[in-house]
C-alpha cells in the first residue's frame, strides 16, 4: 500500500502459504461461506472474514460512507465495494488458531451474510454502489525505448472474439458430453435442458473473466447472469422459429436446407449476442 501497488490488504486462511489450526467445522462454513461469495459475486479475493484488514485512508472512508452492516457482515460488504470500485486488493497468507470460545452465533451469523449478500446483489444491479475514490496512477515503462504492446480497439476486439469463440466452442462440446451423461438417468428434454443452463453459466463466468474482463471490471455476476440470460431466451426463440419460418415460406425445402437456415440462423444469434454483450452488457464503466 505503501507503494501505490493495492488499495487494501488482508490477511486470508485460504490462501496459499497460509497455516491454520481449526476444527473441520469452522473450516467447512468458511471454506462454503467464501466459495459462496465467489460464485454469486465473482470475487477474487479468497477469505472475506479474516479478521487482519488494512487499507488507504483516502479509499477507505469513501467506502465506509457507504457500508451499512455493523456486524460480521461488514467485512464482506467493504471488500465488495472496494473490489466492485475497481480498488485492489493484496491477500497475506496469515498465521491463525481457532479460538474455541467464539460468542460468534454460526445459524444468525450465517442468515444475516446470506441476507447481506442479496442486498449487495441488489445495490450492485442497480447501480447504487459505485464510490467516488481515488484511482492509482496507470502502469507506464519506465525506460525510454520500451516497446509496448498495442491497446488499440482493434487489438481489444480481436482478443474478445477469439476468447469468445474459444469459449462457445468448449461450451458446445461439454453440453453435449453432460447431455450424454445426464440422459442415463433424465428425459432427453430435461437434461437437454440442465446441461444447456449449467453450461450457459459456466459461458457466462468464463466470458466475464476472460473475454471481457477489461471492460467487465467491476460488474457484478448478478447484472452479467441476467443480461446473458435474456439473451439466451432471445436467441432460442430465434434458432426455434427460423426453421419453421422458413417451412412456411418453402413448403417443399429438403432436410439439407431447413439445416442450413437452422446454422445460418444460430450464427447470426452468436454474432448478434456477442455484439450486445460487448457493447451493452460488459461495456467498460466510466465514472
Amino acid at each position: 500500500m505503501a507503494s501505490g501497488h493495492s488499495d487494501l490488504a488482508i490477511g486470508s486462511r485460504l490462501a496459499p502459504g497460509a497455516r491454520t489450526v481449526r476444527g473441520p467445522r469452522r473450516e467447512m462454513i468458511s471454506r462454503c461461506y467464501n466459495a459462496l461469495i465467489r460464485v454469486t459475486h465473482g470475487a477474487r479475493f479468497s477469505d472475506a472474514q479474516c479478521g487482519f484488514k488494512a487499507a488507504r485512508t483516502e479509499v477507505l472512508r469513501p467506502l465506509l460512507d457507504r457500508t451499512r452492516d455493523d456486524a460480521w457482515f461488514f467485512d464482506t460488504e467493504l471488500l465488495l465495494l472496494a473490489e466492485h470500485n475497481g480498488l485492489r486488493i493484496h491477500e497475506v497468507p496469515v498465521d491463525w488458531v481457532e479460538d474455541v470460545d467464539t460468542r460468534v452465533h454460526v445459524v444468525g451469523t450465517a442468515t444475516d451474510d446470506l441476507k447481506g449478500l442479496w442486498r449487495m446483489a441488489r445495490l450492485k444491479a442497480s447501480g447504487a454502489v459505485r464510490v467516488p475514490v481515488p484511482r492509482r496512477p496507470q502502469p507506464a515503462a519506465e525506460h525510454a525505448d520500451a516497446v509496448l504492446a498495442s491497446d488499440t480497439a482493434r487489438s481489444q476486439l480481436a482478443w474478445q472474439a477469439g476468447c469468445f469463440v474459444s469459449i462457445g466452442i468448449a461450451s458446445t462440446v461439454g453440453q453435449a458430453l453432460l447431455c450424454w451423461l445426464l440422459r442415463g438417468w433424465w428425459q432427453p428434454a430435461v437434461a437437454n435442458f440442465v446441461s444447456l443452463l449449467v453450461l450457459t453459466l459456466l459461458n457466462t463466468e468464463a466470458n466475464r473473466r476472460l473475454t471481457f474482463r477489461y471492460s467487465a471490471d467491476g460488474i457484478g455476476a448478478g447484472r452479467a447472469h441476467v443480461g446473458v440470460g435474456v439473451l439466451f431466451v432471445i436467441g432460442y426463440l430465434g434458432t426455434s422459429g427460423a426453421v419453421p419460418l422458413f417451412r412456411d415460406a418453402v413448403p417443399d425445402a429438403s432436410a439439407a436446407a431447413e439445416t442450413l437456415v437452422l446454422a445460418v440462423s444460430s450464427v447470426l444469434v452468436t454474432g448478434i449476442r456477442f455484439l450486445v454483450l460487448r457493447l451493452a452488457v460488459f461495456r467498460r464503466h466510466t465514472p
